[in-house]
């Protein structure tokens, strides 16, 4: 199952954190006419690499599918970025 939140969460060292929730889905179908010409792209390169399209093009979904449950954190100093995708 492909992922169908992040969450972003930026922690300021003064002030409130802000959260920013993106749903998956709808950012996939407003950029699906970019989805396509990356695919179309990545397709010649494969054929230029003489690799299998179709099979790296299925690597690709599925480490897109496995993103499910990642948790990003990174801290500097007293400012830190979470970033969770469910």
């Amino acid at each position: 199952m492909i992922p169908q939140l992040v969450t972003v969460r930026v922690r300021r060292p003064r002030g409130r954190p802000v959260n920013i929730w993106i749903p998956v889905l709808p950012v996939v179908l407003v950029l699906s006419p970019l989805l396509i010409v990356a695919v179309v792209i990545a397709f010649v390169a494969c054929l230029v690499y003489r690799l299998r399209p179709v099979r790296s093009i299925w690597t690709v979904w599925l480490l897109f599918c496995a993103l499910r449950g990642t948790r990003i954190d990174v801290v500097q100093g007293r400012r830190a970025v979470l970033v969770d995708i469910r």
